[in-house]
């Protein structure tokens, strides 16, 4: 039987694994604001790792970047020093992630031969390996469809990328929750403001998606005042542009979207607050609960801010990794209302 006291080794294991993702989360941000995700063209899993150690190399590099679309149609003028700025971004970011599968890897076989994975842990970390593949394939999914004609990545595929990402974490983390409880002696509370918590999760995942679309199609720049778009509440432009056909390619309505489904949640998590003063849940929970409404609260302010100032990349980088805790907060306060005792260790 898995407890917390014998399990601690394989918490800190995946809470660093947890910690390095959020680390490649914001050496993506930084890549794809300084425009730095196309500069390296090729997936190259083992060879890939040495970065270019002589100029000849450095001219082959920059020499393969400028056979597609962004050299050609966006940094056409760019020089071998401007590109070595961009490379170095989009390394550090594939780096990384090799450093991740190697930190996983390494301890997830040590654990293995010691057999202290069994059961419904073994299952969970199989699932996790299998998430950090597919998040791997799914960046350079990603890459790819800015190699073509359009110098620019999907935001399909950025979306699917950063949801990778929050799977990544939301599974390390429930999995660190659950190891902090007895497994097998878990109860299930289905209580009000359970249910409401998973409602707030899928809002929270929603608003994030929307927020990726907004940065894939760029429409944070379009419109750069709050709460009006240029003088009013609903642009006029969208009246003229906007069909069914590109209703989702839209960066005029993304943002709106974006904007507006933020008051949403926000006006959510004040209800579930509302809601957690009169539960009969733990003082620790209320508590945590309190956390979360001041994050969110943050988390608006930082979208603001990030909007009216034209997205600068601190600003766009530090929104983006909120994002994340929030997303994270959100999923541990599901977990304990879940799973942990009320004040009377009954369900309420």
């Amino acid at each position: 039987m898995h407890t917390a006291s014998n399990t601690k080794s394989i918490q800190y294991w995946l809470l660093t694994g947890a910690f390095l993702i959020l680390a490649m989360v914001v050496i993506g941000g930084i890549t794809r604001l300084t425009g730095s995700g196309l500069s390296i063209v090729e997936w190259n899993v083992i060879s890939g790792t040495l970065p270019p150690l002589s100029e000849e190399a450095w001219q082959k590099a920059f020499w393969q970047y400028q056979q597609f679309p962004e050299f050609q149609k966006v940094n056409y003028s760019m020089s071998l020093a401007g590109f070595k700025q961009i490379f170095w971004w989009e390394y550090l970011h594939r780096l990384l992630g090799r450093v991740i599968g190697i930190v996983f890897l390494i301890p997830f076989g040590v654990f293995l031969l010691q057999k202290r994975l069994k059961d419904w842990l073994l299952k969970r970390l199989l699932f996790i390996l299998f998430l950090g593949m597919l998040q791997g394939a799914m960046g350079w999914f990603m890459v790819k469809s800015g190699l073509v004609d359009n110098p620019h990545v999907s935001h399909y595929r950025l979306a699917a990328h950063f949801c990778l990402a929050l799977a990544l974490i939301g599974t390390i983390l429930w999995t660190v929750a659950d190891l902090r409880l007895k497994h097998d002696q878990r109860q299930h509370f289905a209580t009000s403001l359970t249910r409401f918590s998973y409602w707030l999760l899928g809002a929270v995942l929603v608003q994030i998606v929307l927020g990726a679309f907004v940065a894939g199609l760029k429409a944070g720049f379009y419109y750069n005042t709050f709460p009006l778009m240029n003088h009013e509440f609903f642009p006029s432009v969208l009246g003229e542009i906007l069909t069914w056909g590109n209703f989702m390619e839209n960066g005029s309505l993304m943002q709106f979207v974006h904007r507006w489904v933020a008051m949403l949640v926000l006006l959510l998590f004040l209800r579930f607050w509302f809601m957690s003063r009169s539960a009969a849940i733990s003082l620790r929970t209320k508590h945590t609960i309190q956390v979360l409404l001041l994050v969110v609260l943050v988390q608006v302010g930082l979208g603001i801010a990030t909007l009216v100032m034209q997205v600068p990349v601190s600003l766009g980088v530090l929104h983006q990794v909120v994002a994340v805790v929030l997303y994270s907060s959100t999923l541990l306060t599901v977990h304990q209302l879940r799973y942990t005792y009320a004040p009377n260790n009954q369900a309420v």
